[in-house]
């Protein structure tokens, strides 16, 4: 049994295939529709019989196509008056019915003639004779090689003043394996036949004949000019390599090449494939054909750092690390501040308590932890960020535009909309994804430095020793108020040591907390260079994710639409 050529062929309806799910929402519905039929008639005619070929008769009215029909295959099957139109409804010469039913199903033709043996009139030789005369032998027992069937379809006139003769003419246009135009000499050069068909069919020519019919009533001098002319019309329309018979059904001039021709095609049993494979590329070809070849320029690490930047100014970052800065000097003075004026920093609440970034353990507040599950999930956790301003939103929509202009440049203009739609396909929950990033984050909040435990150590000493000093003191002065004899407080260089107490202590408390002071400026500093950095990775994160990948996806997927319909093309 004869089979498809089915591997270039099943290679390029898979890609066809895939290039139409791929441009689903990217090229126009009605190509993808048409792209679509291509596959699933396909895949349709080459589930039926593949051993036979069908060939269709395709012309105008009173091109003699019915009477062409009659002399090719040699019998009296089609209508042909001067009346229009003359041809109603297909009608099919089928040479080895074997299997061919079900294809006549599909191509819906119900007026079948199966004819057995040669055409009437043949010589036996040539490839028609050869072809329909070893079928005629095998069914007369003589044991040859089975040939390819054969179906000859006589069609209504293309230009039928009746709508459903040519809804019957474009359909099977479409289905046949090989495709006859019959012209006539006076009307050849006819603008709806080569607009309307021969144009749209250019991709088809390696199963294409023309036939120059009723040459009869030309001159013999003037059938080559006239051939030539409508050569040069074919070649204009895309058909320089096809075929062109002069042949009258009338006189039977030129008829026999025409069989020959026909009956070559049919013993090559490729007809099939090379219509579908056909129909396979100029699918392609109009899928990409708002395709203008540009490549994206993709997403670039540049791009990228802009984008984060936009957005990270956009989510409040600025605000949170300024809030980060100025808790860590609030901690910071009140640990290594003078002990005695530490409580008047409790009056003012810690910004980042303040923005709703800092939870569980609070030295100000001392511990109360909530259960881990609850208090430091940021899912459930929302800042306390102040909402967004008109030109921050206006910043981050800019930011997201630029990102797609930048990254999808080059691209054909649908594709380039479908990058566009990408970028902003999460940007509903963008917001509370970069809300919810900045919670997440680890900003170091209620972190200490280590040398804050020693000079809080330092200041409790030093606050210890005077308030001894004091004590002392007031002891001193308390005996002699009572006049009780005590002996002198023991003195260094002439300074009683409850005085340097005293003195001493308060000086260096003081001194120390003044020194503190740049050094606490400086750790904080260095604490708000940490949460930018944290920050922004966590921003950058959610850029990645919802917006960066998007929109890499989407070149990515253009780029594949561009492979498969490169493969379906066979252009590589």
């Amino acid at each position: 049994m004869t089979i498809f050529d089915s591997g270039p062929l099943d290679r390029k309806l898979t890609a066809l295939e895939t290039a139409t799910q791929l441009g689903e929402g990217r090229v126009s519905e009605e190509m993808l529709a048409a792209a679509g039929q291509v596959v699933e008639r396909a895949r349709e005619r080459r589930r039926l019989s593949a051993d036979h070929t069908v060939v269709g008769f395709f012309g105008a009215t009173g091109s003699g196509k019915s009477s062409l029909f009659n002399a090719v295959t040699g019998h009296p099957l089609a209508r042909a008056a001067a009346t229009r139109p003359t041809t109603s409804e297909p009608l099919a010469a089928v040479w080895g019915a074997d299997g061919s039913a079900p294809l006549l199903d599909w191509l819906e033709v119900s007026q079948r003639h199966q004819l057995d043996g040669p055409a009437a009139g043949t010589e036996p030789s040539g490839p028609w004779s050869r072809l329909l005369g070893e079928r005629w032998g095998r069914l007369n027992g003589r044991q040859n090689d089975q040939p390819g069937g054969l179906i000859l379809l006589d069609l209504p006139d293309f230009d039928s003043i009746a709508v459903r003769h040519r809804e019957i003419v474009t359909r099977l246009a479409g289905q046949v394996d090989v495709l006859v135009w019959v012209v006539d000499p006076q009307k050849y050069a006819d603008a709806a036949l080569h607009r309307e068909f021969l144009e749209p069919l250019a991709a088809h020519r390696g199963v294409t004949l023309v036939v120059l019919n009723q040459v009869d009533r030309l001159a013999e001098a003037d059938v080559g000019a006239v051939t030539t002319s409508l050569k040069g019309i074919l070649a204009q329309d895309g058909l320089a390599r096809v075929p062109v018979y002069p042949a009258s059904a009338t006189t039977g001039a030129g008829v026999e090449p025409l069989r020959s021709a026909i009956a070559e095609v049919a013993e090559r049993q490729s007809a099939a494939s090379e219509r579908l494979l056909s129909d396979v590329r100029t699918a392609a070809k109009a899928l990409g054909a708002g395709d203008a070849g540009g490549v994206p320029a993709g997403v670039g690490k540049a791009d990228e750092a802009r984008l984060v930047d936009a957005l990270t100014e956009a989510a409040g970052v600025t605000t949170v690390v300024r809030a980060v800065q100025r808790s860590y000097r609030m901690e910071g003075g009140r640990r290594t501040g003078w002990p005695v004026v530490r409580w008047a920093t409790r009056l003012r609440q810690d910004p980042l308590r303040r923005l709703g970034l800092r939870r569980g353990d609070d030295p100000q507040r001392g511990t109360n932890r909530a259960p881990a599950s609850t208090a430091d999930d940021p899912r459930l956790h929302r800042s306390s960020l102040p909402e967004r301003s008109p030109a921050q939103r206006a910043q981050a929509d800019g930011a997201i535009r630029a990102f797609a202009e930048v990254t999808g440049a080059g691209a054909p203009d649908a594709w380039r909309s479908a990058i566009r739609r990408a970028a902003r396909s999460h940007a509903d929950t963008l917001p509370d994804e970069l809300d919810q990033a900045i919670t997440s984050t680890d900003l170091g909040a209620g972190k200490g430095s280590w040398w804050w435990h020693v000079v809080n150590a330092l200041q409790w000493i030093a606050l210890v020793a005077a308030v001894a000093g004091l004590a002392w003191l007031g002891v001193l002065a308390l005996a002699g108020y009572f006049q009780f004899d005590v002996p002198p407080a023991p003195a260094v260089e002439g300074f009683p040591i409850p005085t340097l107490l005293v003195f001493g202590g308060l000086a260096f408390g003081l001194l120390l907390a003044l020194l503190m002071t740049p050094l606490v400026r400086l750790g904080a500093r260095n604490r708000a260079r940490r949460a930018r950095r944290r920050l922004r990775a966590a921003v950058s994160k959610v850029a990645r994710e919802r917006i960066a990948e998007p929109v890499t996806a989407e070149i990515e997927r253009y780029g594949a639409f561009r492979e498969a319909l490169a493969a379906a093309s066979g252009r590589h």
